[in-house]
């Protein structure tokens, strides 16, 4: 379970938090912020007493889950929701710029990543994946071009990674691991049916698993060693959470980062010559 979340720093998280979060509460906790969520109009005008016979449960209890989302307490959910979502019968207004609000997402979905940083458990995949032997990705569907990025990004500090594209080719590599080598996983659901054959063939040789995904509570997160979140923004059940991805390519540099500070420095420039040889003019 990640650490409870600071508070929102912005008006426009506070909903995104929520629900990122509500997943990791307990019974009680998780119904009073199901009631935010289904109700966010309407709780800035309650009272405790009134949120909690809403949830079914106390007033302890509303205030224990404010807390637990990263709130200070009830008072200060009330003013977030109050500055971020209309009153019920507030005037309508008129649509936002479309491209403003992909943006406004965009930053949503980051502060809500980083947040969900657990900086112990990333510290220790990194170094689990700077040490490896060998490296075998794993992710399909929308979450594969993340970790085909991230594979070429490190080969660019020195560590070379496998990442095949095709499922069986992902299960072949994963059975031919032993105990000296990393399978690193990603998916946004954690539930991936040929990514979790993937790190269970991991597992079975013996290989450490790493994996990454937006719910800290998923069968991916239970099948690995090392487990990174960075929490669900977006509706969720959309096709393309391309908004979670945005945060998983984020969350992943800064793996590559930590996995940099590692190795030696004579990688990168070894890797810097490729790229200016590439850029060079043709010979005539």
């Amino acid at each position: 379970m990640p650490s409870t979340p600071p508070s929102p720093s912005a008006p426009a998280s506070a909903l995104a938090l929520i629900r990122a979060f509500a997943a990791s509460l307990g019974q009680s906790e998780g119904a009073v912020a199901r009631v935010i969520l289904e109700r966010p109009a309407e709780v800035p005008q309650w009272s405790t007493q009134e949120l909690a016979q809403a949830a079914g449960t106390s007033t302890a209890t509303v205030i224990r889950a404010c807390q637990r989302l990263g709130f200070r307490g009830f008072q200060h959910l009330r003013l977030e929701l109050a500055r971020e979502v209309p009153a019920p019968n507030a005037e309508a207004q008129t649509p936002g710029d479309p491209v403003d609000e992909v943006f406004e997402s965009a930053r949503a979905a980051l502060l809500v990543g980083r947040s969900s940083i657990d900086r112990a458990a990333l510290a220790d995949a990194a170094a689990l994946i700077a040490g490896a032997s060998r490296v075998v990705c794993a992710a399909n569907g929308f979450s594969a071009p993340p970790l085909q990025d991230a594979a070429m990004r490190l080969a660019t500090i020195g560590r070379p990674v496998e990442a095949p594209l095709d499922i069986l080719a992902q299960q072949f590599a994963a059975h031919s691991l032993t105990e000296a080598d990393v399978c690193f996983a990603l998916s946004h659901s954690g539930a991936n049916a040929h990514t979790l054959a993937t790190v269970r063939a991991a597992r079975k040789r013996g290989a450490r698993v790493v994996s990454l995904c937006s719910y800290d509570r998923a069968p991916l997160a239970e099948l690995s060693h090392i487990s990174l979140s960075t929490g669900a923004v977006g509706a969720p059940h959309t096709v393309d959470p391309f908004f979670s991805r945005l945060g998983h390519s984020v969350l992943l540099q800064a793996l590559i980062t930590e996995v940099a500070g590692l190795r030696s420095s004579t990688d990168a420039d070894d890797m810097r010559e490729v790229v200016a040889d590439a850029l060079a003019d043709s010979p005539p």
